[in-house]
């Protein structure tokens, strides 16, 4: 009986172990492309951290945070994968539209890993999906830290992105902020409609939305 138990908790722990290997690489449906407008990010979090994103001489504004393989329903993560990790010089070239190396680090560890591409190509076509969508100039236009409604960040990324559609962005609030804008991309990069759990609009009427410093 002891041994019964005990090939049982055995194999218990196996399928555990198993379980939290993440879903298989490649395995996806879309793409979710992250947009985090920095100076707000900066106010909530990294001058908190010293974070050297936050250093006014980047002059950055909407960054990177991630390109998302995503199912229909949920998303996939830490995906088991063959391919090597990229190296210190990779993520470093990332910072420019990432605004730091561990972030591009912690993108391709937690998202890149289950797009099957390698880290180079998963990189490329991060940027690829970044450069494809224009970034509206006028919030570097602000002087000022102002308060508005997240659907104005909506209109303004719809207006400048003549094929995107309603359905296929979202803009995220934390902490009375600003936070992100998403946008849903085939595997093409093509703008799709998001799935239910990503469109997910912020309803604040006055979130915080900071100057490029």
């Amino acid at each position: 009986m002891r041994w019964a138990l005990l090939g049982l908790l055995v194999w218990i722990l196996g399928a555990t172990a198993a379980l939290a290997d993440g879903e298989k690489s490649g395995e996806f449906d879309y793409y979710v492309l992250s947009l985090s407008w920095s100076p707000n990010w900066c106010a909530r979090e990294g001058d908190a951290r010293g974070s050297d994103q936050c250093d006014a001489r980047h002059d950055h504004g909407w960054i990177l945070h991630g390109l998302w393989p995503q199912y229909h329903q949920g998303w996939p993560s830490y995906c088991p994968t063959a391919k090597a990790p990229p190296s210190r010089a990779m993520t470093r070239q990332m910072e420019d539209i990432q605004g730091s190396s561990g972030l591009a680090w912690h993108q391709w560890k937690k998202h890149g890993t289950c797009s099957s591409l390698s880290a180079a190509d998963y990189y490329a076509l991060s940027r690829q999906a970044y450069d494809r969508i224009t970034r509206p100039p006028v919030f570097r236009k602000l002087d000022k830290a102002v308060k508005l409604p997240a659907r104005v960040v909506e209109d303004a990324f719809l207006s400048a992105n003549p094929g995107l559609e309603p359905d296929m962005i979202t803009v995220t609030c934390n902490s009375g902020y600003i936070e992100e804008v998403r946008i849903c991309l085939s595997r093409d990069l093509d703008p799709v409609p998001c799935g239910r759990d990503v469109i997910r609009d912020c309803t604040a009427s006055d979130a915080v939305f900071d100057p490029i410093r």
